[in-house]
């Protein structure tokens, strides 16, 4: 996934992408009209293929109380719908914000190969959201985190979890390549 920014880091949109001042547009006004629902916080994105909206998005944590449903997820979520599928090789992301973490590796799961956004994550710090605190956790060591994580040690529970995804995965129609 490459990622390309405007504004403070830099500078002006991709000129290999000359629609892209036009998306970014959308996404922040889909931003800013956040600001006049309730219960909305102004983030707004879309997923682009093709020239062509497939999916928008604006942060809806408060009003579905569901804290995955950032902009992001939600632009993916109605592009996943509309075209059938869940991996979008063949689009860009378009953001108001620079996308959290977890959107972020939305955007890597769903195979999303160019990323735009506006403002960055020091803008959103400033304003009050954790995403730079979000992205640093997962650096530190597991004893350092806000949400240390704890392995289950009975080899049993592991080997009956770890069982679970050796036998999905040979019931691929594809042989599968281990990752490192």
């Amino acid at each position: 996934m490459r990622v390309r920014c405007t504004a403070a880091d830099s500078g002006p949109c991709s000129p290999e992408n000359s629609h892209d001042r036009t998306f970014l547009e959308q996404a922040v006004s889909i931003s800013r009209h956040a600001l006049e629902d309730e219960g909305k916080t102004p983030f707004g994105a879309l997923v682009v293929i093709d020239g062509e909206v497939v999916g928008t998005g604006t942060s809806s944590v408060v009003e579905l109380r569901d804290p995955t449903a950032h902009a992001e997820v939600m632009a993916l979520r109605a592009a996943g719908q509309k075209l059938g599928r869940n991996l979008m090789e063949d689009a860009v992301m378009y953001s108001s914000i620079e996308p959290c973490p977890m959107c972020l590796t939305a955007c890597y799961r769903a195979r999303i190969p160019r990323l735009v956004y506006a403002a960055n994550s020091r803008d959103a710090a400033v304003n009050g959201f954790e995403d730079l605190q979000f992205y640093r956790e997962p650096a530190l060591p597991n004893a350092e985190r806000g949400l240390p994580a704890e392995v289950a040690v009975e080899a049993d529970l592991q080997e009956r979890a770890a069982g679970a995804l050796a036998e999905w995965a040979t019931q691929l129609p594809f042989p599968v390549e281990p990752k490192p």
